[in-house]
């Protein structure tokens, strides 16, 4: 049994490419904690990427809210991280999951501190690539950028490179 818990990053960027239901055919389960639900869903920004297909995905039952137990952590933590990285990061040790979908340096060190496996945006892409959920990588990084998504030349060569496409 395959459980993750998912930042907001990851949830707008994948969202951004029409992707956001990759994350249930590559995971038995995939939890939203609380903060990042109430980050993507109520989030005044003119664009509102993930809103409205994370709300579905919820009410639907494929993704699953999770409230995190130990909120003395959170707060104990907080300032140095964002509430939604410390809540997925939290949030999957309370339910023993040993992957994080979470792009920020900072947060992702941070889990691997708790011994957890963070895999981001592009991770979660190569892997269903690999695992023939979706035909190529690169145009799908190409609309990331479109889109304002920052992605460092190193890493869009790299995952070309990981996911066998050339630039």
């Amino acid at each position: 049994m395959s459980r993750v818990t998912v930042n907001s990053t990851p949830i707008i960027g994948l969202s951004i490419v029409g992707q956001l239901t990759l994350l249930s055919e590559l995971f038995d389960e995939v939890y939203v904690p609380e903060a990042v639900y109430q980050e993507i869903v109520h989030n005044h920004a003119p664009r509102h990427y993930g809103k409205e297909e994370l709300k579905r995905l919820v009410s639907e039952g494929v993704f699953r809210l999770y409230h995190v137990k130990n909120r003395s952590l959170v707060e104990s933590l907080y300032g140095k991280f964002h509430a939604g990285e410390l809540e997925v990061i939290i949030g999957a040790k309370e339910l023993g999951a040993q992957v994080v979908v979470i792009d920020e340096h900072a947060a992702r060190s941070l889990s691997k501190q708790f011994l957890l496996r963070p895999i981001g945006t592009i991770g979660v892409l190569i892997l269903g690539k690999k695992n023939r959920k979706i035909a190529e990588v690169k145009p799908l990084l190409d609309t990331l950028l479109e889109n304002g998504f920052y992605l460092s030349r190193r890493l869009y060569q790299e995952a070309l490179l990981l996911a066998e496409e050339t630039l």
